[in-house]
């Protein structure tokens, strides 16, 4: 017997449901693995403003390089999982950041990074001879006390000797906040190179010297496009050993264009390729 209309459509439409719902599972994008998806760059982020110089990304799977900018925090970084410290630290600077915030001294873990990854902790550091060296700076971040203490999370700390930490990298930091109380706008970015061996047991990896980038802008509110061929930029390369407590700053200077052949990264992205190559390839004489 026949069957009615009404079931003949009924069946149609359920094959035809279950060859698409097929199509559809068979073509559906993979699921991201780990523990949280691939995430772009935060658009806008201030502390990026003169670019990102090497291949960070907000994937999980990037281990290595994984950068770390959401605006909760007053910097941007990519750090690395291996070596357990950031590759790199970019921030901006001028007197809004400044204040009479007292140093918060609180060192502790970055709960933030994906779930399985070892977080470094303050005690990782005791016996070893090297300081917790910040990259953003604490004084850097003294406009009230919440924004001083995220400097002291340890995915923005490097070991650094005492010479270095306290007296060369110190006396760059103090000049970066001379200027700014003078109403200068700079962008920072600061890290290490090459490895002189580790410390404690979580092999922290201990860099071989600390560099750092400083773009000098007149005034609050210039962008990358801002940047011309006068504009100041310093460049440091500051070797981290002991001995150099009698130095100062002006001793490392280098240019952008010897960094960018000894870290790798491409500084500056985002200013206009011929200002680049201007500005790149002088040592600073201010």
């Amino acid at each position: 017997m026949l069957k009615p209309r009404w079931q003949i459509f009924a069946i149609a439409a359920l094959v035809i449901a279950l060859i698409v719902g097929g199509i559809i599972l068979i073509n559906r994008p993979k699921e991201p693995t780990g523990t949280q998806p691939f995430l772009p760059p935060v658009v806008g982020n201030v502390h990026l403003t003169m670019g990102i110089p090497s291949k960070a990304t907000r994937d999980i799977q990037n281990a290595n390089d994984y950068l770390i900018d959401d605006n909760q925090r007053p910097y941007a970084l990519s750090y690395n999982n291996t070596k357990r410290i950031p590759n790199w630290v970019s921030w901006q600077l001028n007197k809004s950041w400044l204040g009479t915030a007292p140093r918060s001294n609180d060192f502790r873990a970055d709960t933030t990074l994906p779930k399985g990854w070892y977080q470094v902790k303050s005690s990782d550091y005791n016996g070893s001879g090297y300081d917790r060296g910040h990259m953003a700076p604490s004084a850097d971040r003294a406009k009230d006390i919440a924004t001083n203490s995220a400097t002291f999370l340890m995915t923005n700390i490097v070991p650094q000797t005492p010479d270095n930490n306290r007296d060369v990298w110190e006396s760059l930091e103090s000049e970066s906040r001379r200027l700014a109380n003078l109403g200068k706008e700079l962008y920072i970015i600061a890290g290490g190179v090459g490895e002189k061996g580790t410390i404690g047991a979580a092999k922290i990896s201990i860099p071989a010297s600390t560099w750092k980038v400083i773009v000098v802008l007149d005034k609050p509110g210039l962008r990358a496009a801002n940047v011309t061929n006068k504009t100041r930029v310093i460049a440091v390369d500051v070797p981290n050993i002991q001995g150099i407590k009698d130095k100062t700053w002006r001793d490392f200077r280098v240019s952008v264009d010897q960094l960018e052949a000894k870290t790798g990264y491409n500084f500056l992205t985002n200013v206009p390729e011929a200002v680049q190559t201007a500005i790149e390839s002088r040592v600073d004489r201010g």
